[in-house]
Formats: structure tokens, C-alpha cells, sequence
């Protein structure tokens, strides 16, 4: 019997003239399937478990992997009949993102760096350099059709519905369930504790800090809530909408206000293409969550409006802004390439928890810049794309992509956030969607498509 086409398999492609190609694969080991393997390293191993003879930034499975598409990508270039012909705006910004980084790594070593220095500058262009922007150009140029990116993001939705289980049970449990999360072979340099905030505790689940916890599965949660819109069924439409209200729960465990305030941007950004019963919908389950957590922890309500109606005199936001003074002191010495990639290593320097300071100091103005333009790359090119797209779905899930990017602008202003690999992976594959689905949406079939040139042979 004959495997059934889906209209979502056929596409114009470079065939022959007036043709279609499907796109269907005998296996699915495509792009989407190596980013659901990294998704699930990140995000179902605990953070601390890494690879022996490895350091923690890049020793994580996932972060290898990483890495490996890295190579992956590179090695589809190199050969004309694997490369994806036409324009893709995305590889130009990553272009500029890897010679700031390649000039501001140089630069480091030219000014002569201690041992702690030039280890931590390699780690960086492995896990912030390899990993991250291997992450972006495959999600710009591997993914093949919107079924497939589909497929992958849901993988994003149901890893966070369990990263935010986790977070949940060390709240309500009386011990650490990560501690007991093992995979044998891998070493653990330990789990991260809990840190005390008002009557509450804040965790980490499987990531390293608390506000990367928050700051991921704020991606996730518009993610969540479009499927919850537009799955195929009434079914699935249900489990994605339990789904995000777990996701919200997780958001709020962490009691972060990172974390709330990237919700509320990522809701007020996707409500303009909702109805109003969708707009009712989404602040009813909102109330539902708090209303959860209230019940789960009686004291949460008020530790939650503590740390905005005192937010003047929280010692996380005085110690970022007592630092100001020190940050501009070295900002000052090497404003333009900064001191190097990856150098502004703690303990031998403070911790900023500001990722455009971080990036002030290693990279200088140009690196900010090369930064931002990425950031805005991506939703320029998101932005096109939801103007050019036919279908309502199609359409929120372009609005979606770019809530994921200003919501990532606000976070890189809360913590260090690119030197996290559960955020940052995730915010690359974020940011590759976006090239993706300006090329899904192009008006010329030979971009649109992007088949290998192999398949004019």
C-alpha cells in the first residue's frame, strides 16, 4: 500500500520546468529530527551532567551536538550538490555575529589573558560560537517545510512541559528530585541549590539557574499557546492548552520577574492576531495558574507582588546597578572590540547578570551592535513572513517567532543569558525559524523550496 502524501510534502521544487517535487524523506532524520535530539539532551538531562574529561559550558550532550551541526552545515557548503541555493538573510547577520567574535577572540589574546581567561575564551566560541550559531543556520537552511518545524517545535513545547513538572515537584517535594536524575557514564559536578526569595523557594529543574528556567520556557510558552490555537484536533488542541498552563506554572515557580515580564510581553504581542474569546481564554488560565500556586503555597501571591512593589530596594536589582561604575571602568579601557570573547569569566571578575554589558566588555560596541542586528534580522525577516502568509496559522505562527526575539531582547537584559546552553540553543533555533519561514513564504519557487542542488541532477 502506497504511503499517503500530505499537501504539506509537495512543493515546487527544481525538478523540471512546471513540476512539483515532493519533499518526502524515507526516515525522518532531517534537521528537525537533530534539533529534537539537542532539545531533549538540554532540557531532559540535568544541566550539571556532562561528558568526563569536559568543562560545564560544553560538555553537556546537547551542546555537543551543538556543535556537531555546526560542522554539519559547514560540511553541506563545502559541496555544491548538498548546499541550499538562494538567499537567506539570516547567514549574513550570523556572518557578522562570527567575525565579531572571531576579531574580539583574537584581540583577547593579543592583550595577553591569564590561564582562567584563554580556557574560558575557548569555551565560549565552542558553546556560544559552534553550538549557537550552528543551531541558527541549520533552522534557517535544514528545515524543509512548515510540518516539519512544526514537529520540532512541538518537541520545544512538550521538553518544557516537563523541565516545569520538575520545577513544580522540588517546590512540593521535601527533596530534590534532580538529584536523582542520573544518566550513567556521565559525570555530575553537582545540582544546583535553591535560593530563598520571600517565602518562597526559586528552582532551576534541569537547567543551571533559576532564570534560565524562566527565560526558556517563556520561548516556549507562545509556542505552546499557538498550538492550543491551531493543532490538528479538538484533542490535541486541549493537551496544548494544558501544556501552557503548565508551562505558566513553571514560569511562575522560578519567582523571577524575568520570567513574568516576558510572558506579558509575549502575550501583548500575539493578542492583536486573537479573538476576543481567545484574549479571555488566555487571562482566565492566567488566573487559573495563580490561583494554582496560591493554593500549592498560600504566601506565593504576596512574595509575587513583593518583588515588584519593592523591586526598588531588591538587593538582585541594587547589585546589578552597583555595578555600573566598575562595568564602565573597563568598558572605558576597550570600548570598540572589547577585551575578548569570552574573557569576562567569574569568579575572577563579577557576575553582571546583564548579557549586553557581558557583551560590552568581551566584545565592545561592535559586538552589541552585531548582536542587536541579529536579534532585529530575525524579526524583520518574521515580520515579512507574516505578511506574506496565506493562512491564518501560518500567521500567528510567524507573530509567534517574533514575540520569541523582543521577549530575548528583554531577557539579555536580566542575566548573562548566552552563556546558558538550555537558553541559548533554544534561542538559536528560535532566531533560524525566523529565516525559515521568510524563505517558506518567498514568492520565488527556487528560495521558497531551497531544494539541494542535487536535485537538478
Amino acid at each position: 500500500m502506497s504511503t499517503p502524501i500530505h499537501a504539506a510534502d509537495l512543493e515546487p521544487a527544481l525538478f523540471a520546468d512546471q513540476t512539483y517535487a515532493t519533499r518526502r524523506r524515507p526516515v525522518n532524520m532531517d534537521a528537525a529530527f537533530a534539533f529534537g535530539v539537542i532539545i531533549c539532551l538540554l532540557t531532559l538531562i540535568p544541566s550539571r551532567l556532562i561528558l568526563p574529561g569536559t568543562s560545564a559550558d560544553v560538555g553537556r550532550p546537547g551542546t555537543v551536538v551543538g556543535v556537531l551541526i555546526f560542522c554539519w552545515w559547514v560540511a553541506t557548503r563545502c559541496n555544491r550538490r548538498l548546499a541550499m541555493p538562494g538567499p537567506q538573510p539570516v547567514r549574513w547577520a550570523v556572518l557578522l555575529y562570527l567575525v565579531s567574535l572571531l576579531i574580539s577572540y583574537a584581540i583577547g589574546f593579543e592583550r595577553g589573558l591569564t590561564p582562567l581567561e584563554a580556557n574560558a575564551a575557548d569555551r565560549a566560541m565552542l558553546a556560544g560560537g559552534a553550538a549557537f550559531i550552528g543551531t541558527i543556520l541549520v533552522a534557517a537552511d535544514g528545515i524543509s517545510n512548515w510540518g516539519r518545524m512544526r514537529v520540532a517545535l512541538q518537541i520545544v513545547v512538550w521538553c518544557s512541559v516537563y523541565m516545569s513538572i520538575i520545577g513544580v515537584l522540588q517546590q512540593l517535594l521535601p527533596f530534590n528530585i534532580v538529584e536523582y536524575l542520573t544518566v550513567p557514564g556521565l559525570t555530575n559536578l553537582g545540582v544546583p541549590g535553591y535560593q530563598q526569595r520571600g517565602d518562597g523557594l526559586r528552582v532551576a529543574a534541569t537547567t543551571t539557574h533559576y532564570l534560565e528556567l524562566a527565560a526558556t520556557l517563556s520561548l516556549a510558552l507562545p509556542v505552546a499557546i499557538h498550538f492550543a490555537k491551531f493543532a490538528s484536533t479538538q484533542l490535541r488542541r486541549r493537551l496544548f492548552g494544558v501544556a501552557a498552563l503548565v508551562i505558566v506554572a513553571g514560569v511562575l515557580v522560578t519567582i523571577s520577574r524575568t520570567g513574568i515580564v516576558s510572558v506579558v510581553v509575549a502575550l501583548l504581542i500575539l493578542m492583536p492576531l486573537w479573538t476576543w474569546r481567545a484574549r479571555y481564554n488566555v487571562l482566565v488560565l492566567g488566573l487559573m495558574a495563580v490561583a494554582g500556586m496560591s493554593a500549592i503555597k498560600p504566601s506565593a501571591v504576596r512574595t509575587f507582588y513583593d518583588i515588584f512593589a519593592n523591586a526598588s530596594n531588591d538587593s538582585s536589582i541594587t547589585a546589578r546597578t552597583e555595578r555600573y561604575t566598575m562595568v564602565a571602568f573597563y568598558y572605558g579601557q576597550r570600548p570598540w572590540w572589547g577585551r575578548g570573547t569570552g574573557t569576562w569569566e567569574p569568579p575572577m571578575y563579577q557576575f553582571l547578570d546583564n548579557q549586553w554589558l557581558r557583551t560590552a566588555l568581551e566584545a565592545g560596541n561592535v559586538g552589541v551592535a552585531v548582536l542587536a542586528v541579529l536579534h532585529l534580522t530575525a524579526i524583520a525577516l518574521a515580520g515579512i513572513a507574516l505578511r506574506r502568509a496565506s493562512t491564518p496559522a501560518d500567521r500567528h505562527l510567524c507573530l509567534v517567532l517574533i514575540s520569541t526575539q523582543v521577549v530575548a531582547l528583554f531577557i539579555a537584559y536580566t542575566f548573562d543569558s548566552l552563556t546558558y546552553t538550555t537558553y541559548s540553543l533554544t534561542l538559536g533555533m528560535m532566531i533560524g525559524l525566523c529565516g525559515a519561514v521568510w524563505r517558506f513564504t518567498h514568492s520565488s519557487r527556487e528560495i521558497r523550496t531551497s531544494t539541494p542542488y542535487w536535485i537538478e541532477q
